[in-house]
C-alpha cells in the first residue's frame, strides 16, 4: 500500500515519455495542496500504539508532544529521564502524567543509556528524543556495546509533504553523516529505498544531487553520483533506479531536464533525493519548510529499532507523521524477527 495513488503514479509512468513528462514529477503545473500523510496515518493507525521510550521528555514541548501521541493512540511512551524534574515541567506546563510510566535515570546521559538497554532487551520497540542533544542520544545507540547496530550504515530520512510537489519526497541524509564516503552513501542510499518500499513504493527513483549534471574530477559529489549510479547498474544497491550527477532543478521538474537536453531515467521526477552532505541536506530540507510550507516528518534508520527525531516546531501532523514511520518500521522489524 502506497503513500500516494501509486497505480495511476505506475500508469503515468508506463505512458510514453512524451504523453507523461508534463503530469508527474514537476513543481510548475501543480496546485498547492497538503494532506499526503493521510494514507500514512491511516495504515499506521490500523497497528497497536508503539511502545517507544521518550528519552529525557524534561521540556514542556517533548512531554507535550507523549502525551498527545499516547491519548491519540499512536504511541505507549515510557519516560525515561529524571523522575523529579519531568514532574516538575508537567506541573508549571499542566501537562496530566495520568497513566504515564516512568523510568527515572539522573540524566541526559544515562536517559539514552538505558533507552538503548530497553530497546536491546526488547521493552521498546523505538526511540523518541526528547529535550536532548540528537548526537548525545544517537551516539548511545551507535555505541559499541549498545546492541543496536547493524552493519547497515545510519542514516536520517526526511520525508516531506511539499504543497507545489506531487508526491511526497525523501531528502537523505541531512541530520547524522556530515561528509559521507561513497560507501557510507550506498548505505544511506539502501536504507532509504528500502524504507520507501515498505511504504509501498515499489521501485524508488533515487536522484544523486550535485552543482552539475556532468562528471568533474574536482568535484567528489559528481564523483559519487557516477560511481552509485554504476553500483546501482551492477545490483550493488538494489531494487531501484539510481541517476546522477543531477542537479536541484532536474531532479524534480521535467522541463529543467529538458531545458538543458538532459536524458535520465529519473530526472523530472524523483522519489528521493540523495544529497551530497549533511549541510546541504539540511540546507535543502529547511527550505522547503519555511519557504515552501513543507511538512518534514523525521526518522533514523538502520539500527534494530526506529528512532523518532522531532523538532521543537514541527506541527502536530508531522509529529503524528513521524511516530507513524516508526511504527510502520517496527512492525516490519516485529514481522521479521518473527519470520513472518
Amino acid at each position: 500500500m502506497a503513500f500516494t495513488d501509486r497505480a495511476a503514479h505506475n500508469a503515468a509512468l508506463s505512458a510514453p515519455p512524451s504523453n507523461r513528462s508534463g503530469r508527474r514529477g514537476s513543481m510548475e503545473h501543480l496546485p498547492a495542496q497538503h494532506g499526503r500523510y493521510e494514507a500514512l496515518l491511516k495504515k499506521a493507525a490500523a497497528l497497536p500504539p508503539l511502545k517507544t521510550a521518550v528519552v529525557h521528555p524534561c521540556s514542556a514541548e517533548t512531554l507535550s508532544s507523549a502525551v498527545d501521541l499516547k491519548l491519540r493512540g499512536v504511541l505507549d511512551p515510557l519516560l525515561v529521564g529524571p523522575e523529579d524534574k519531568i514532574r516538575a515541567v508537567a506541573k508549571a506546563a499542566g501537562i496530566s502524567l495520568l497513566g504515564m510510566v516512568i523510568e527515572p535515570v539522573e540524566h541526559s546521559h544515562a536517559a539514552a543509556e538505558r533507552a538503548v538497554e530497553l530497546a536491546a532487551s526488547g521493552r521498546v520497540a523505538a526511540l523518541m528524543k526528547g529535550s536532548l542533544h540528537s548526537d548525545e542520544l544517537l551516539s548511545a545507540v551507535m555505541a559499541t556495546s549498545s546492541r543496536l547496530r547493524t552493519e547497515r550504515r545510519m542514516s536520517h530520512v526526511y520525508l516531506m509533504d511539499i504543497p507545489a510537489y506531487d508526491r511526497l519526497l525523501l531528502i537523505t541524509d541531512a541530520a547524522i553523516t556530515i561528509q559521507p564516503d561513497l560507501d557510507q552513501k550506498r548505505d544511506i542510499c539502501q536504507n532509504a529505498i528500502d524504507f520507501l518500499r515498505l511504504l509501498g513504493v515499489e521501485k524508488p527513483n533515487v536522484v544523486v544531487l550535485a552543482a552539475v549534471e556532468t562528471v568533474n574530477s574536482k568535484m567528489q559529489a559528481t564523483l559519487d553520483a557516477a560511481a552509485l549510479t554504476v553500483m546501482a547498474a551492477r545490483g550493488q544497491i538494489t531494487n531501484a533506479v539510481v541517476d546522477g550527477p543531477l542537479a536541484f532543478d532536474n531532479a524534480i521538474s521535467i522541463e529543467a531536464a529538458r531545458a538543458k537536453s538532459i536524458v535520465s531515467p529519473v530526472a523530472g521526477h524523483a522519489d528521493i533525493l540523495l544529497v551530497p552532505n549533511l549541510e546541504a541536506g539540511n540546507i535543502l530540507a529547511k527550505q522547503l519548510i519555511y519557504f515552501s510550507g513543507a511538512g518534514a516528518a523525521g526518522l533514523v534508520l538502520g539500527a534494530r529499532v526506529p528512532i523518532i527525531l522531532t523538532s521543537r516546531s514541527d506541527s502536530l501532523e508531522v509529529r503524528m507523521a513521524s511516530a507513524g514511520l516508526a511504527k510502520l518500521v517496527a512492525d516490519q522489524n516485529r514481522q521479521a524477527g518473527a519470520g513472518v
